[in-house]
């Protein structure tokens, strides 16, 4: 009976402890490649060197020479095109913060964070004090726009896996369509089961 008893309870207690997960919080710098996906560092590691790069080109000097100020850049889509859901936001918003971080260009909003905004001003118009009141017509204008994709080939073999993430950014002078900058980042994982 004792060795019905005591094989009840390890069945149970391996029942339970193998249905049970295990969390371990980790800082988000540090995120482990857990299957070769896309991940939070790759979206900050790829924004801050392209960004970098970015501004280290010509057109920066060029436009600060010829207008006396930093020029006013909008970050517009970035489509993902690759194999897998990644959300472009989340990349967007990498490339923004990295270009508020140096303080060479003026950022402004876009897509729908702006029309909230415009949204905000003209409820203002009839609802807050003159005072307070912001007014139409006065918004930066952006000088150039950010666009790109993110793309990905995958090479599969038996158990082994191989991507690589091809990023694509372009930024144009909004007056001219003049592209004044291009750059490109590969990252490439090799993955196995």
């Amino acid at each position: 009976m004792k060795r019905i008893y005591l094989f009840a309870v390890i069945l149970i207690s391996v029942f339970t402890f193998s249905c049970s997960h295990q969390v371990t919080r980790i800082e988000p710098t540090a995120t482990p490649d857990i299957n070769g996906s896309w991940n939070n560092t790759d979206s900050r590691l790829t924004a801050e060197e392209m960004i970098k790069q970015c501004l280290g080109e010509a057109w920066l000097a060029n436009y600060n020479d010829s207008k006396g100020k930093k020029p006013v850049v909008i970050v517009g889509m970035v489509a993902n095109k690759s194999h897998e859901h990644i959300e472009a936001e989340t990349f967007i918003k990498d490339l923004e913060r990295t270009f508020i971080k140096t303080a060479k260009v003026g950022l402004v909003q876009s897509g729908k964070k702006r029309e909230e905004l415009r949204a905000e001003k003209a409820d203002q118009q009839s609802n807050a004090s003159v005072s307070s009141m912001k007014k139409f017509g006065l918004e930066n204008g952006a000088d150039f726009i950010l666009q790109g994709s993110i793309n990905s080939i995958v090479d599969a073999y038996k158990r082994k896996k191989s991507v690589t993430y091809q990023i694509n950014l372009e930024l144009t002078n909004i007056e001219t369509n003049e592209i004044v900058w291009i750059g490109e980042k590969k990252i490439s994982k090799l993955v196995k089961n």
